[in-house]
Order: C-alpha cells, then sequence, then structure tokens
C-alpha cells in the first residue's frame, strides 16, 4: 500500500498544469475562428497576361534549302601540238582574259615545218605559171597544126595539175600556220586561273589527258539546290487556289546564306527547274544566279539558299515563344475566349519566319494570344488580358519574373 500511494501521489499534482494548459489552448483557438469569421472569405484577382490579337497579314513565303556554288564556266587547259615548254606566262591564282598567252611551246620544228610549206606554195605556183604559159603557146600552134592535139591535151592537163597543188601547198601552209600559232597555249575563256601542273621544260602532247590549270569563270556563279518533288506540288496547288501568289512574275529572288553563318549582300534570281525528279531522293534540281564581283563565292561552297516562294495575302503569324507542344508532338498555343477564359487550342504550323511561326490552320482573325504570363495560367483559368506590347502587359511579364 505504501508504493501504491507513493507512486501516485506525483500524478494528482501534474493534473491541475495539464489542465490549464489545455483550457489555454481552446481560447486561442476560438479567438482564431472568431476573427477569420469577422473577416470573411479570401479571394485572389485573376492573373493579369499578355495578349496578341492575330490580324491576317500580307506575308512572303520563303522556303530555305541546302545547296552548293557551281561555276558559270570551267575550261582545263590542254595542248593542241607536242612540244617542251620554254616558259609559263600568267601568275597562279590570277585574272586572265580570253586569248591571253599562258604558255610557250618550243616553236622551232613547227617554224621548219611552216617555212618548208610557203616554200612548196611557191614552187606550186612557179609550176602553174610555166604549164599555162606553155598551154597557151601550144594552142596557138594546134591552130597551125604545128603541134598534135595530144601534146596540148597533156599540156592542159598539167596546167591544171600545177592548180591543184597550189591548193594542197595552200592548205600545208594553213596547217603549218596553225600549228605554229599553237605552240603559244592561250587561255580559252576568261577567268581566274589556278595552279600550274607543268614547270618550264616539261614535254607536253597533244590533246593529253592531263590539264596544264584551270580556268574558272566566279562572275556570275551558279547555286544547285534540290526541293522535294512534294512541295513544289503544294506551292503549285495554292498558288492554283489563290491562296499564295507570286511576288513576281518575271523571275523568283534568292538570298543566300553562308556556311558561317553571315547573309551574302547580293541577292540572285532563279534561273531555271530540272524537268526531271531524281528517283533516289524525289527531288528536283532548282539553280540560281548570282553577281559575285568580289568572289566572294567558289564554286564548292556549301550555302543555304532561301528562295522566295509568293506572298500570302492572309498569313497568321505568332511569336514562337507562344507555341508549345502537346503529347502527341502537335504546335498548341493559349487562346483568352470572349468571356477571358484560358482554352488549349491545336495548331497546324506552317514555315518558320525569323522568330515568328506563320500558322496554316487553327487561328482566325481575332483570336487572343498569349504570349507573357503563361507560366501562371492554365486552361480554364479565367485571366485579365492585356494587350502585348503595352504597359500592362510589360507590368504582367514583370510580375511573372517576379513569381
Amino acid at each position: 500500500m505504501l508504493e501504491i500511494v507513493t507512486s501516485y501521489y506525483p500524478i494528482r499534482r501534474l493534473a491541475p498544469v495539464a489542465a490549464g494548459l489545455l483550457l489555454l489552448a481552446l481560447l486561442t483557438s476560438g479567438c482564431n475562428q472568431s476573427q477569420a469569421n469577422a473577416s470573411g472569405p479570401t479571394t485572389s484577382a485573376p492573373p493579369q497576361v499578355g495578349v496578341l490579337t492575330v490580324h491576317p497579314q500580307a506575308t512572303m513565303r520563303t522556303t530555305e534549302l541546302p545547296g552548293r556554288t557551281t561555276a558559270v564556266l570551267t575550261s582545263e587547259v590542254r595542248p593542241q601540238v607536242s612540244g617542251v615548254i620554254l616558259k609559263r606566262l600568267f601568275a597562279e591564282g590570277s585574272e586572265v582574259k580570253e586569248g591571253q598567252a599562258l604558255y610557250q611551246i618550243d616553236p622551232a620544228t613547227y617554224q621548219a615545218t611552216y617555212a618548208s610549206a610557203v616554200a612548196k606554195q611557191e614552187r606550186s605556183q612557179a609550176a602553174l605559171a610555166t604549164a599555162q604559159a606553155k598551154a597557151a603557146r601550144y594552142k596557138s600552134l594546134m591552130a597551125v597544126q604545128a603541134v598534135s592535139r595530144q601534146d596540148y591535151d597533156d599540156i592542159v592537163a598539167t596546167a591544171k595539175e600545177a592548180q591543184a597543188d597550189i591548193g594542197t601547198a595552200k592548205a600545208e601552209v594553213d596547217q603549218a600556220r596553225i600549228n605554229l600559232q599553237y605552240t603559244k597555249v592561250l587561255a580559252p575563256i576568261s577567268g581566274r586561273i589556278g595552279r600550274s601542273t607543268v614547270t618550264p621544260g616539261a614535254l607536253v602532247t597533244a590533246n593529253q589527258t592531263a590539264s596544264l590549270a584551270t580556268v574558272t569563270q566566279l562572275d556570275p556563279i551558279y547555286v544547285d539546290v534540290n526541293q522535294s518533288a512534294a512541295t513544289m506540288l503544294r506551292l503549285k496547288h495554292e498558288m492554283d487556289s489563290g491562296e499564295i501568289e507570286r511576288a513576281d512574275n518575271d523571275s523568283v529572288k534568292v538570298t543566300l546564306k553562308l556556311e558561317d553563318g553571315s547573309a551574302y549582300p547580293v541577292s540572285g534570281k532563279l534561273q531555271f527547274a530540272e524537268v526531271t525528279v531524281d528517283q533516289g531522293t524525289g527531288t528536283v534540281l532548282l539553280r540560281a544566279a548570282f553577281p559575285n564581283p568580289r568572289h566572294v563565292l567558289l564554286p564548292g561552297m556549301y550555302v543555304h539558299a532561301v528562295i522566295q516562294e509568293g506572298v500570302d495575302r492572309n498569313g497568321i503569324m505568332v511569336p514562337q515563344k507562344a507555341v508549345a507542344r502537346n503529347s502527341h508532338g502537335e504546335p498548341t498555343v493559349l487562346v483568352v475566349g470572349p468571356d477571358n477564359k484560358v482554352a488549349l487550342r491545336t495548331i497546324r504550323t506552317g514555315q518558320a519566319l525569323g522568330d515568328q511561326w506563320l500558322v496554316n490552320d487553327g487561328l482566325a482573325a481575332g483570336d487572343r494570344v498569349l504570349v507573357d504570363g503563361l507560366q501562371n495560367v492554365r486552361p480554364g483559368t479565367v485571366v485579365r488580358p492585356v494587350e502585348a506590347g503595352t504597359a500592362g502587359a510589360a507590368g504582367a511579364a514583370d510580375e511573372t519574373k517576379a513569381s
């Protein structure tokens, strides 16, 4: 009994303290509840967002295609006569003109051949003069029967043979003169000449396989690109239906982006489209011509050609930052309805023009697309829209960043 009383005694002493703490907690809770009831239910204002009202506008439709530059004219320099190179008459990498002498082949043997052909021609001319004079005398003698008819016919035939020999001699002289001229290897076209594959003292042969040098015309220059046949059919359909119209009926303007990302300062024009489709790639070759006065473009360079397809008179553009993708990979935007509720809209985008998408389907004139404050809203949220670009829209963007 003594143990029981001793252990129970502390419990009875602590009971009043616990009861006091419980009473204090209940009183505090009641006060807080009274204050909450007095203040009423809490409400929050609709979030402010920036919107862009869609307005159709004339938009230039373009296509960017990779391609390579190609020289308009390229000519390989080859000798037309055999011989030893005496001199190289140009500086490698320089500009040459058509007909300019590039190499000098040893002309000694060709000079001798030409002199021999000239002498042969003179001998034939002398023989002709003798035969013609003799034929004239025989004609008068035959009239008095001093010579026979046969002798006269023989001398006339000799004169004709001498006349034919002169023709042959003239042809040989011309051939010898041409070969002598070919000892100077001339530039076939105007342009920039590359490195020389031979040096003075080298033996070259007529019409050899290896070229002596290559001359390339750089101004103007071609750019060849490949466009899919499906894209060409789509463009034709859109033009026939009036959805887009050609900006210039005479020519199609083309601009270039160089391999380092810079823009080529001069625009070109589309020259032609190939009449057949490549069966392996399903593409059609397009060729554009560009002025190249400073020789910035060199044959074989990789470039991007931006081709103007036409003008879409009712084009709809939205900023790229306003477009997202759903789980199916489809482009979507958030639009604000007449009741200021946010709704998710699936769209169909076309090409990218700068920092905007061209919208082919899903939006109409007057739709309000969210462009600022997208992080704070979801479909169904009531918002306070402010036109993007105004002071209110800027404030909404700042509030979004602060949150």
